[in-house]
């Protein structure tokens, strides 16, 4: 599991390295502030145009031609981060440059990640999306970003704030919750090898 999570790190150590200290990623670690599990009436037009939004990118390919083409973590579940309590996983995360590039700016409609849960088939199910903030676009000592009036949270590992919202699976835990029990790490490692296929090198 630290293993897994060294790797996620490289990647960002790459990311900073190849994007001129532009942008990172890594998912949720240790929050210093937990959002609120559950959205509001007042956030449920907006969700609605997120859904709307991902809709295209319940298939895969589809994400990938509109900008989330960039590999980013390996499967994440709650045992490979044990500073952020809870139960479930992430999936894989697939990241748009652009988006992460962008100066830290915090928007509904742009998310920086993408995440996906691998089926049986072999195919990916999407799950939800994570937005992340650099601690170089906004410092670990000031208040941290908002969306939808819930804040995010820091990843002090990857120097980053985070957060998700669940809108392609539902979740028990609450839609803006790190973790979704309902996603599930079972066919992860023949996914992993079909996706770096798939896409090549």
């Amino acid at each position: 599991m630290r293993a897994r999570l060294l790797i996620t790190l490289s990647l960002v150590t790459a990311l900073v390295a190849c994007q001129d200290h532009q942008g990172t990623f890594a998912p949720d670690g240790a929050a210093a502030v937990t959002s609120p599990a559950t959205a509001n009436a007042s956030d449920a037009s907006q969700i609605a145009q997120l859904r709307r939004l991902v809709a295209p990118f319940h298939d895969f390919d589809a994400a990938v031609h509109a900008g989330w083409s960039a590999p980013i973590t390996p499967f994440f579940t709650s045992a490979d981060l044990p500073s952020q309590p809870g139960t479930g996983a992430m999936g894989f995360h697939w990241g748009n440059l652009a988006y992460i590039q962008d100066g830290g700016a915090v928007n509904l409609l742009q998310p920086e990640l993408l995440l996906y849960e691998p089926e049986q088939s072999g195919k990916l199910r999407f799950v939800g999306v994570e937005y992340i903030v650099p601690f170089t676009d906004h410092p670990a000592s000031a208040a941290p970003p908002t969306l939808l009036g819930h804040e995010f949270s820091q990843v002090p590992e990857a120097g980053v704030w985070g957060m998700h919202i669940w809108v392609g699976r539902n979740n028990s835990s609450g839609i803006f919750s790190p973790w979704n029990p309902k996603v599930s790490c079972q066919f992860a490692g023949t996914q992993a090898a079909g996706t770096a296929h798939h896409h090549g090198s």
